[in-house]
């Protein structure tokens, strides 16, 4: 077995040098353990020495100490003893069960335990005398005791490890929660105010590079009251959306969230701006009521597509429609696909983005490309919104 070569720890060094020392002047008062043995007592001294050495050890190497020191304390028995012999024993047993090796810390009680009763049993047949199991219980208290000692001080030290890790699990996942609800509300909160605004800005984008590029008196001052218009309605957008922001009673939707019954004035602004747009809606005036958050998609999807339809497409008429099927609600825009003759508007793909984040929180299906109809090429953008049906709402 190698001797470690680890630095002793401070605790372990005071540890052999108060036993030691008391150890020599329990010697120089002539206090010995035992009497009566084959070896003087300065004979003693050596198994003194040697545990105190292996004090330094109890932390580094504590398997190495207990078979050692076990050896040390069986040859102090040929002598008349010392005290502080004992009690750096008692001591090398509970540092090996509290640093040594789980396995150890199993095996030392039960061998200790084991050790005590074969010991009484043993003397009291030798004696026959209750006296004998004095030296039992002795033996007991010298290698038993400190051992359970040493389990129940191990068992509360990973307990209390255990709770640590658990408390900084605790503390990484709640962590994380926040970080992934401040991502949400961030994405949440970039839609919104992309889908308020985008389309007023596009408008003035639009109008303010006709009214540049067209030398017309009439077409300037048509655009500039289109470009006012939209400016005003961008401000009250972007003013309630601050407002939701500060506001701290704890709503986290709009108190005023648009509905699919304000189509017709989104789709009234879109004419203003320039658009062809025809809405067909083919659901029922005495049809369920949709869910708030149904709705909202809806009209936010229906707003950026006439927002992309107004930078992107190509003249020509914008048809938006709506289908509701018992357990969902469908919405088509589709718009005319080329090169705009017109002046355009840069993007920058986030209205994509949105509208298909929009949809599969609420578990529906996207799609947006160019497809082939009659009238030619047309961009088309379509979402798929489950909507529960009444009976189901009404159990839940």
């Amino acid at each position: 077995m190698a001797l470690p070569l680890a630095r002793p720890h401070r605790v372990d060094v005071l540890i052999a040098s108060v036993s030691l020392l008391c150890g020599l002047g329990l010697w120089a008062l002539g206090l010995h353990a035992q009497t009566d043995r084959l070896l003087s007592s300065t004979w003693a001294l050596i198994p003194l020495s040697v545990l105190a050495c292996l004090s330094l050890v109890r932390r580094t190497a504590p398997r190495f100490a207990l078979c050692v020191g076990t050896l040390a304390l069986a040859a102090d028995q040929f002598t008349n003893g010392n005290l502080a012999s004992i009690m750096m024993y008692t001591d090398i047993v509970y540092a090996a069960v509290v640093y040594g090796s789980p396995a150890a810390a199993r095996r030392i009680p039960v061998t200790t335990g084991l050790v005590t009763v074969a010991v009484t049993i043993g003397f009291l047949a030798w004696f026959q005398k209750p006296e004998a199991v004095l030296i039992g219980v002795l033996t007991g208290v010298i290698s038993f005791a400190p051992a359970t000692t040493g389990v129940l001080v191990r068992n509360h030290r990973e307990a209390a490890e255990a709770a640590r890790l658990r408390a900084e699990q605790t503390a990484l996942l709640a962590e994380m929660d926040r970080v992934q609800a401040v991502s949400a509300e961030r994405a949440r909160m970039a839609r919104e105010l992309h889908d308020m605004v985008a389309n007023h800005l596009s408008a003035i984008a639009i109008h303010s590079t006709a009214a540049l590029s067209l030398d017309d008196p009439a077409t300037s001052k048509d655009a500039l009251a289109v470009i006012r218009e939209n400016s005003v309605e961008g401000l009250a957008e972007m003013r309630r959306l601050i407002g939701l922001l500060r506001d701290q009673t704890g709503d986290l939707e709009p108190s005023a969230a648009p509905t699919l019954a304000a189509l017709s004035t989104l789709i009234e602004n879109a004419r203003t701006n320039g658009l062809d747009v025809t809405l067909d809606d083919t659901r029922s005036p005495d049809g369920p009521k949709l869910p708030a958050p149904v709705e909202l998609a809806a009209y936010r999807i229906v707003q950026e597509s006439l927002t992309n339809a107004l930078k992107h497409a190509s003249p020509g008429r914008v048809t938006v429609s709506l289908t509701q099927r018992p357990r969902a609600l469908t919405v088509r825009v589709t718009s005319p696909y080329g090169d705009p003759s017109g002046p355009r508007a840069p993007g920058s793909g986030a209205g994509l983005v949105g509208m298909r984040e929009r949809t599969e929180l609420l578990g529906g299906t996207f799609g947006s490309g160019p497809e082939s109809s009659p009238d030619g090429k047309v961009w088309n953008v379509s979402a798929t919104l489950p909507v529960a049906p009444a009976d189901e709402g009404a159990d839940a």
